[in-house]
Order: structure tokens, then sequence, then C-alpha cells
């Protein structure tokens, strides 16, 4: 059975982004690349192959400092969720 490729709710675009890289940006200042696998109407989501940039203050306190990790698999809670990007899809 084919998915419906019509986007008539927000959450659809997230269920047409099931299985595929999702950018997400979250509270605190931080940044996750991955794959996603699941999600529900709180926006909860279970994410793997996960690269996660966090941006922490320096230790003077003026520049914000970049620090990436990887991580294998990671559920994000959905009410620390400020936006979620769907990949980019041709025309």
């Amino acid at each position: 059975m084919e998915a419906q490729a019509s986007v008539e709710e927000p959450l659809d675009l997230i269920r047409l982004s099931l299985d595929e890289r999702v950018f997400v940006k979250c509270r605190g200042d931080r940044e996750l690349r991955g794959r996603l696998h699941a999600y529900d109407q709180h926006l909860n989501m279970v994410l793997s192959e996960v690269e996660e940039i966090h941006f922490a203050k320096d230790e003077s306190g003026k520049e914000p400092k970049q620090v990436r990790r990887g991580i294998e698999m990671i559920f994000v809670r959905g009410d620390s969720v400020i936006l979620v990007s769907p990949p980019l899809r041709s025309a």
C-alpha cells in the first residue's frame, strides 16, 4: 500500500518524514540531526544515527562553543522541541 503524499495537517509532514533524516531544534541551544523512527501527537520522537550539536559558552563566557557528539539512538521529549525540519524533497 502506497503512502499518501499529501499534507493536510501539521503532523502529516512528520509522518511523511518517517525513516528519513530530520533536523530537530530543541530548547537549551541543542540541535539534532538523525533518522526519525517514531513520533506521537506530543512530538515525542525516537531518532537513530543522531548527531547532536550543543552550543555552550566558553570559559570567558563571551563566545558560544560548539560541542558535537554522535548518539546511536535517542528519545526526544516533545516539550523540548522547537522546530522539526523534514529532508529536502525534489520538486
